[in-house]
Formats: C-alpha cells, structure tokens, sequence
C-alpha cells in the first residue's frame, strides 16, 4: 500500500511539473512564461470629478481569460485603473489574474489606450507564490480582446 501510494504521489508531482513546463514552455529551471488572452466585456468607466473623461476616473473590470490559442478558458481576472491623463491615454492599473489550476499573477503598472506596454509582476499564489517579473500587455486584432505575456523569474 505504502509502496503504491508512493508511486501515484511521484507520478502526480512529475506530472504538475510537465504541466507547469509546457505551460512555460521551457525547463523547470526557465524564466516561466504564461500567455493568456483577456475578453474585455465588463469594463466599467466611473465618472469622477469633471464630466466624461478626466483625470482620476475608475475603470473597473472583472474578465474572463482564454490560453493562448483564444479556444479555452484559462481563468479569470479583475481590477482597476485610475485615468492619469486623457489627452495621453494613460491610466494606473493593478489587478490579478486567476490561472485555473495553477494560481494568482498580481500585477501594477501603466496602461496605453494607444499602444502596448509593460507591467510589474508584484506577487502570486499557488504556483506562482513569490512570483515576480513583468507582463506585457499587447493589444490584438479585436479591440476588446488583451494579450497578457506574463515573464516569470523562479
């Protein structure tokens, strides 16, 4: 009995390690690499301070998040962000992505209505615990969806 209990455990804890692996696509000892598509459909602008959009208004959302080929949920996130400045399209945001089966990613940093950007990586759970590094953030072909390249230092 103990002897098979041994065998499962080790097959079950290599096999979390092939998943975590391909999902990065590299070695257990590799910068992680997580990609996954955001479907932006609950964001919410609220009208702070001057009429329509002004500095220090909130945008608020929680989606859902597809892999990497956009044909599977892969989870979850929510957030928000404050307006900084209209004219330059920028905004302050942090929030965290929930990966099913694998953990939390946090992340905080700027947001561009015009371009791509970079975030930190400021934490995580589960198998992302002490997480840090960056996320990329790239804008794709339709407007409501997100790309989140998460570059994970072990």
């Amino acid at each position: 009995m103990r002897k098979t209990a041994f065998v499962i455990g080790t097959i079950t804890i290599f096999a979390l390690g092939m998943v975590a692996a391909s999902f990065a696509g590299g070695s257990l000892h590799d910068p992680m690499k997580v990609h996954v598509i955001e479907h932006a459909a609950s964001d919410t602008v609220i009208d702070i301070g001057e009429r329509g959009d002004s500095t220090g208004d909130l945008l608020t959302f929680h989606n859902v998040l597809y892999n990497s080929t956009n044909t599977k949920v892969a989870g979850h996130d929510q957030g928000e962000c404050v307006r900084i400045a209209p004219v330059a399209g920028t905004w302050e945001c942090r929030w965290t992505a929930w990966i099913s089966g694998m953990g939390s990613i946090t992340v905080e940093g700027r947001f561009s209505d015009f371009h791509s950007t970079t975030l930190a990586v400021t934490g995580g759970t589960g198998m992302f615990k002490n997480a840090r590094g960056t996320m990329a953030l790239r804008f794709r072909d339709d407007p409501a969806e997100f790309g989140f390249i998460y570059n994970l230092i072990p």
